[in-house]
This record gives C-alpha cells, structure tokens and sequence, in this order.
C-alpha cells in the first residue's frame, strides 16, 4: 500500500499516497461509471493521479463514489466532506464530516514572479528575507485550500482570500479569512512539509 503520510486528527481523516510502479492501478475496476467519459481524454500521468485517489477512498470508504458537480468532486452517499489534491506521483485526499480544504504545491522559484497575482504587497510584509519562496508557496496553497471549502465563481484568490502574518517555523493555527462586502469568514490552517512540497490543510 503506497500510503506515505498520515495527517489524520480527530476532525478528519487526511491521506496522502505515492504512486509506486509496482501497485496496479486499474481503471475499469477503480473509475466511476459515470466518470468514463470525464477521463476519456486524460492525459496518462493526470489519469494516474486520477487513479491514485480512487485507490485512497476504496481503502477508506469502499463503498462510496466520486462523482462531480461541474468541477467540484463530492462522494456519493454524500455522508462525509471530501477534498482533494495531487502533483504527481503524490495524491492526497482528506474526509471529514465538516467541510475542508487540502492543497499541495511542490516549492518552485518561480512563484516570485507571479506572486503580485495573489498577493497584495501590503500583505506580504511579514515574509522573512532569504525565505520569500518558502512563504509564498505556502501562502498559495492556503488560498487553494481555502477556496475549496468556500468560493464563489467571481471571487479572486487576490481579493477575497487573505492569510494573516505566520511564522514558517510553527506553521499550526494559521489564520486565514474569506472575505468580500458581505462575508468575512475566519479559518484556521496547518501546514506539512514533505520531500520539496507543502502540504496545507484548512478546516
């Protein structure tokens, strides 16, 4: 079984995988019915991370289904929250009976360039000197995770998603707001390293 970490607590459960070439992953008997026609066009590595989610809930729930409304996943019976992410050859998937939110972004220099995208300078000011692509990962992932468990369809991740000052070093009870003129929804997060990712979760 290619489990690779445990984030599980007491509110949900929360599993991430690595994709081993010795574990069979089987499409006819691990894809949805009604997701034949979603995947037709997958390209392989994405059908992999695909499948890797499908081996998680069948270890956790075998009796459940994946099925999607528009771009968000939800099980089928629809009786625990899920949320999902992956970057190949890792996928992770988190189940809990209140909505949450998981994001995992591998830490990439490139993120400099376009962190004006998703964030206010203003916001920005605790990050430390040296630690800048460290920091914006992370601070993108919780948006990420954030947006999964709250969003709207004219929401920006810039705008109406903001993470308050934290320290990389404790990363555990990170504030974080949805806001916009009528809704201001505080949100505590957590955040994991492993290999070269973070891992955040919302809940």
């Amino acid at each position: 079984m290619p489990l690779y970490r445990d984030y599980s607590d007491d509110k949900a459960t929360i599993l991430v995988w690595k994709h081993d070439e010795k574990e069979e992953l089987n499409q006819e008997t691990l894809v949805e019915e009604e997701n034949y026609e979603k995947i037709k066009e997958y390209h392989p590595t994405k059908l992999k991370e695909l499948l890797l989610i499908r081996k998680i809930l069948k270890t956790v729930l075998p009796g459940h289904k994946i099925l999607y409304d528009g771009r968000t996943p939800y099980l089928e019976p629809n009786d625990f929250e899920i949320s999902i992410t992956h970057s190949f050859p890792f996928a992770a998937m988190a189940f809990s009976k209140h909505k949450i939110g998981i994001d995992m972004e591998p830490f990439n220099s490139k993120i400099l360039k376009i962190q004006n995208k998703f964030l206010y300078p203003d916001q920005a000011e605790f990050i430390e000197k040296g630690r800048e692509v460290a920091y914006l990962t992370v601070i993108w992932s919780l948006k990420e995770s954030l947006y999964k468990i709250h969003h709207s369809n004219y929401w920006s991740l810039k705008k109406h998603y903001e993470v308050k000052p934290f320290d990389l070093d404790f990363p555990f009870n990170i504030l974080c707001r949805v806001h916009d003129e009528r809704v201001s929804d505080l949100f505590k997060a957590r955040v994991e390293f492993f290999d070269n990712y973070c891992f955040t979760i919302v809940d």
